[in-house]
């Protein structure tokens, strides 16, 4: 492999917190090695649309505390088509573009294995998305401030959850994981958290609803994880409703302020140790892998397996959360 002179970086998918923290540490680790570094703007499309914006050091300044990304993201399915890769290719070629640093989820991978398997193309992938299922790190950018958002809008809701004796159903964001969920059901006290991985019926959730919560409490918080297999927020209230009649119930679904806000602490240092490792990667000439962190200790994990395996809720703390909820 030719010496890499000139980095792109970009932003895929979804937002989270933490990405622009993640910038700054490609753009700054790149310029301190001495290599010129690109922003690339819109993910993928703004590589198709020539969208090549040169950074230095002061590009990135006073970003670290901000959510979102500097260098905004979107989606772009047809990338998925080897022409439009091929474009792509060129594109970056023509521009002096070495390698790439692509920060996103899953979908972002599968898009830089297929570029990078193509044309032998040097990538590396810095995970970032609040659902935290990337497989190959113990956590992925924005979860940990994606989990703070729920925890305290969860707390507001509870207060008037008391103050009414009302039943909420809060749903919480994760897609088909259920790690956001488990999280903000033990750090909120929920009485019950329901999640994609595990299967709950609307019988039993009636019945522990009646006969144990009805001894002691009239008010309580259930956390519904997106994905799940009993539906939306909206539809087990219903469900629940039609089997309590009389039970009071409100339907708050968080949304998209999970994946707003100043990064975390957690999250800062986290984007900013695999920002740094990632351009290190390239200049070790790693490529086709993905960086992250395993019980401390920096992995390199290919496209490959990060694409195709997920990340494993613990199921101990799905027993923490009903134990702790009696």
């Amino acid at each position: 492999m030719h010496e890499i002179e000139k980095i792109g970086v970009l932003t895929s998918g979804g937002d989270s917190p933490g990405m622009n923290a993640a910038i700054r540490a490609v753009v700054r680790t790149a310029i301190f090695y001495k290599i010129d570094v690109v922003g690339i703007q819109e993910g993928y499309k703004g590589i198709l649309k020539k969208k090549f914006v040169p950074m230095q050091s002061q590009s990135v300044s006073k970003i670290i505390n901000r959510g979102g990304t500097i260098l905004m993201t979107s989606r772009c399915p047809e990338f998925k088509e080897k022409e439009v890769r091929k474009t792509a290719y060129d594109n970056l070629v023509n521009a002096g573009i070495d390698a790439l640093v692509v920060i996103g989820g899953d979908g972002s991978f599968r898009g830089a294995m297929a570029l990078g398997g193509d044309f032998d193309f040097p990538i590396v992938g810095i995970p970032a998305t609040i659902d935290n299922d990337i497989y190959g790190t113990d956590y992925t950018i924005g979860f940990d401030t994606a989990i703070n958002t729920a925890m305290e809008a969860i707390d507001k809701i509870r207060d008037t959850a008391q103050s009414h004796n009302l039943v909420f159903f809060v749903e919480v964001m994760g897609r088909d994981a259920g790690f956001i969920g488990l999280n903000t059901g033990i750090a909120t006290g929920a009485e019950v958290t329901l999640v994609p991985e595990i299967m709950t019926d609307i019988d039993s959730l009636c019945k522990y609803l009646v006969v144990e919560r009805r001894k002691n409490k009239t008010s309580g918080i259930i956390i519904v994880s997106e994905g799940g297999k009993m539906g939306s927020a909206e539809e087990v209230a219903a469900q629940v409703k039609q089997h309590i009649p009389d039970y009071s119930t409100r339907v708050t679904t968080l949304g998209h302020i999970q994946r707003g806000g100043s990064p975390t602490c957690s999250d800062r240092v986290l984007a900013s140790m695999l920002g740094y490792e990632a351009v290190g990667a390239l200049l070790d000439n790693r490529k086709g892998v993905m960086v992250g962190i395993h019980k401390g200790e920096v992995t390199f994990t290919p496209f490959e397996e990060a694409c195709s395996r997920h990340n494993q809720v613990n199921r101990d703390l799905y027993e923490v959360t009903k134990i702790l909820s009696v």
